[in-house]
């Protein structure tokens, strides 16, 4: 972190021993990973960079490779990255050796997608999910990144009872300390759905349930196709309610891997679509990222008949290019 120094205000009742192995944030110390790094982190294995490394000679390679692969977009970690601490810390360290910011989903809480069903799954209890959450805040230490926690988890309440509402709330709280007590030098966002999903006040009710006075923010439209103006719209209409109802508010990110052509109203892989752009400004919004990958599959649906969740699709990348 070559660029620490130059955005940490020293406090001056800075704790002068911390045990061996852990990072604790300093109440003086204000984090700021933009201004720690020199722009975002673009992952040289992410699924469409694999992909063209492994199909050099398909005609459609340099588009992809010009336009999706060597752009910055999150890395998406749950029960498939093994462990997980050596999983974040090795992506996380690669980040910081390059002096550029990193983004983090961490997708694994437990009952993980119970309404929609495309992307179930998730740890096999509260406390597998604490340990797991735990190591992953552990393993980004001091070092600057964005994580979003637990995309679409404040939105998929229709089947939970209340009873598991409530203990989802709780696991997302934990986590919220966890990276407050393990990796100062994050910023942690809750995720609030899109627009199209729950009303503002709803989810702004949601969002505190969940801790979000604990976030840096929250974010909107993960894995989906709507415009920034509308996204825009309900960040700020999330804000109104938060100000309203319990006197805070918070910045918020938008995610904007394929919405430069707004949605048609499908969000299931639908067919011409267009990826939007990327900034560290955004307009009334926080940031625009890449949270989801240009041409990762929804599930078996839409363009992506045939196809699981996550998978690369080289056709709907190419197309998603070109916003046909």
């Amino acid at each position: 972190m070559r660029k620490i120094m130059r955005t940490l205000v020293t406090s001056a009742f800075a704790c002068l021993l911390l045990p061996l192995g852990t990072v604790q944030a300093d109440a003086g110390v204000l984090a700021d990973p933009i201004g720690m790094t020199s722009g975002f982190y673009t992952d040289p294995n992410s699924t469409p960079a694999a992909w063209v490394s492994a199909n050099p000679s398909d005609g459609r390679a340099p588009a992809i490779r010009d336009n999706i692969a060597s752009r910055p977009m999150a890395r998406w970690f749950g029960s498939w990255s093994g462990d997980i601490g050596t999983a974040v810390g090795s992506y996380v360290g690669a980040a910081d050796a390059a002096d550029k910011l990193p983004v983090l989903i961490a997708y694994n809480i437990p009952g993980r997608d119970a309404c929609g069903g495309h992307s179930g799954g998730g740890a096999g209890s509260p406390a597998a999910y604490r340990t797991w959450i735990s190591a992953f805040a552990s393993a980004i230490a001091g070092r600057p990144a964005l994580v979003v926690i637990e995309p679409d988890s404040l939105g998929d309440y229709s089947c939970l009872s209340q009873q598991q509402i409530d203990e989802r709330n709780a696991m997302l709280r934990d986590a919220l300390a966890q990276f407050s007590a393990y990796a100062p030098n994050t910023w942690t966002y809750l995720d609030a759905g899109n627009p199209a999903w729950i009303d503002a006040g709803t989810m702004a009710r949601h969002l505190d349930g969940a801790g979000a006075r604990q976030a840096h923010g929250f974010s909107s439209n993960i894995s989906n196709y709507y415009g920034n103006d509308r996204n825009i719209g309900y960040g700020n209409a999330i804000n109104s309610a938060l100000s309203a109802s319990y006197g805070y508010t918070k910045p918020f990110v938008i995610d904007t891997s394929r919405n430069g052509n707004d949605s048609n109203g499908e969000w299931c892989n639908p067919a011409g679509r267009r990826t939007g752009a990327v900034s560290q400004t955004g307009g009334g919004a926080e940031m625009l990222l890449w949270l989801k990958t240009p041409g990762e599959s929804d599930g078996d649906c839409g363009v992506g008949a045939g196809s699981v969740a996550g998978q690369f699709l080289p056709e709907v990348a190419y197309k998603m290019i070109y916003g046909y």
